[in-house]
């Protein structure tokens, strides 16, 4: 039975982000052969990952301590996240990366609007609130959602392809005296709609993916930006901190923020004579 004050929500891609620390002193030594040998054998395990409508991969070198490149895998399922861990950490270049950090989510499209819409088109029909007939025709309507082409695009887009990306978990309040789930349905619904507001201000500006990650990670959601300029994410986030969604509720976890670039570009990180480009217009 549906609790009255949840949510629903539609889910696309499984998501895995992985993050590395790199030795580039202990790389830099190796003969330029075994590194050539390293690099087409990473290449063509990370290129296996990008399958059509299957799975898709993300590489990005980031910037500060915390780590140095940052792996976002997609997969239309769960198993599929495993298999790409395990592709990419039997390779010899696994060698050189020690774990600096990760994050498991799945893509989510929040439905308060929809939800909201939905409750009072079934009152309407004066069903009976959770009955078989209320379930039924819920269900039916959060499948129109589904299909809605829009969900459809979003829920399934690949690794969007612009130069810098962003990340950062993030979780509402849960105290004793801020407590963003206890607030009312039609409150809450209100609050995400302003706080959605903003984002849409940035619209072809900022690509954002939004993924759920309550039971599979520390936080409840993670947050992918992309960006053709750096600058933008700031003043985003920014404008977002006087909203009051984020201002009273929200909690964040750590930032990585970085440079995408394309899998033919992985022998320019690795030996860091150049910065790695991202070869939107050919393949990856």
């Amino acid at each position: 039975m549906r609790h009255p004050n949840v949510p629903e929500s539609l889910e696309g891609w499984w998501i895995l982000h992985r993050m590395f620390a790199f030795d580039r002193l202990a790389w830099d030594i190796l003969p330029e052969s075994d590194r050539s040998q390293i690099v087409k054998e990473a290449e063509t395990a990370l290129s296996s990952l990008k399958e059509a409508k299957v799975s898709d991969v993300g590489l990005a070198q980031l910037l500060g301590h915390k780590a140095d490149l940052m792996l976002t895998h997609y997969s239309r399922d769960y198993d599929g996240l495993v298999r790409a861990q395990t592709v990419f950490d039997k390779t010899r270049l696994a060698e050189f990366l020690t774990p600096a950090g990760s994050y498991v989510s799945v893509l989510e499209l929040g439905l308060y609007d929809a939800s909201g819409k939905i409750h009072a088109e079934l009152a309407k029909r004066e069903l009976k609130p959770f009955s078989d007939e209320w379930n039924a025709a819920f269900d039916e309507m959060l499948k129109q959602e589904e299909h809605n082409p829009r969900n459809a695009g979003r829920l399934w887009a690949n690794v969007p392809q612009r130069r810098y990306v962003c990340f950062y978990p993030m979780d509402k309040k849960r105290g004793e005296n801020v407590n963003w789930y206890m607030l009312p349905f039609d409150e809450r619904a209100k609050l995400m709609l302003e706080h959605g507001k903003i984002g849409r201000t940035y619209h072809g500006i900022v690509t954002q993916v939004i993924s759920g990650s309550i039971g599979f990670d520390d936080f409840e959601w993670g947050v992918d930006l992309y960006a053709d300029d750096p600058l933008v994410f700031k003043k985003l986030i920014y404008e977002m901190r006087f909203d009051e969604a984020s201002a009273k509720y929200g909690v964040f976890g750590a930032f990585y923020s970085g440079i995408q670039f394309s899998i033919n570009q992985l022998g320019t990180y690795l030996d860091g004579n150049a910065v790695p480009a991202l070869n939107i217009l050919q393949p990856a």
